[in-house]
């Protein structure tokens, strides 16, 4: 990726692996695709695509051996789910904007990041977000922010709200277009189920 690219949209990562994976009922983050936990995929790919990149979580004990010492942490201080992560994260950093991440996109695709990353310079001002969106759903977890929109987060979340679809709907936004190869990108998977359909789903058709 062209660094003054990146430093002109002062661009960073910030991972989300503060989830308590119930449905899938062991820590996504440490769970292998290919041999290598998923939480350290995600990080490559971020790695690849922005100048720095942070993990917000409340352990950071249990990842920090197995990525890079130039990782940054944040403690997550509550447990309420994304929004509030992201909110105390985005209180921690200074950039100007933040690729959002969850911990559990094994198939997460540097090319096709790189290529939104391309179209930030290009974005009116007052947008606040360039978020994948289909079928009039958005795919928050895996979009751009600017760092203007912890005004935005903090009225949500003061009012009770913790959806960042409903955040989505009330903010200027830019969808990002999903095609089949954005669709398979943007895979998460949320019990143990859906992971082995996904492998296998992979195997077969290779």
């Amino acid at each position: 990726m062209n660094k003054s690219l990146l430093a002109k949209n002062n661009l960073v990562a910030l991972i989300l692996a503060g989830g308590k994976s119930s449905r899938m009922g062991e820590d996504k983050a440490l769970i292998p695709w290919h041999n290598i936990p998923m939480l350290k995929r995600v990080y490559q790919v971020a790695n690849k695509c922005t100048e720095k990149v942070y993990i917000i979580t409340p352990w950071p004990e249990k990842y920090q051996s197995m990525l890079p010492t130039e990782c940054e942490w944040l403690t997550e201080l509550k447990t309420e789910g994304p929004l509030v992560a992201f909110a105390q994260g985005l209180a921690q950093i200074n950039s100007n904007w933040i690729l959002l991440l969850g911990c559990d996109l094994p198939l997460l695709n540097s090319y096709i990041i790189q290529t939104w990353v391309t179209q930030l310079n290009q974005i009116s001002p007052e947008i606040l977000a360039l978020v994948p969106q289909k079928y009039q759903r958005w795919e928050p977890l895996c979009g751009f922010y600017r760092q203007e929109i912890k005004i935005e987060l903090e009225k949500i979340i003061d009012r009770g709200k913790n959806s960042f679809q409903k955040l989505l709907y009330q903010i200027p936004v830019q969808p990002l277009s999903i095609d089949s190869e954005t669709e398979k990108m943007l895979f998460n998977c949320n019990t143990p189920l859906e992971l082995e359909m996904e492998k296998k789903g992979i195997i077969e058709s290779g």
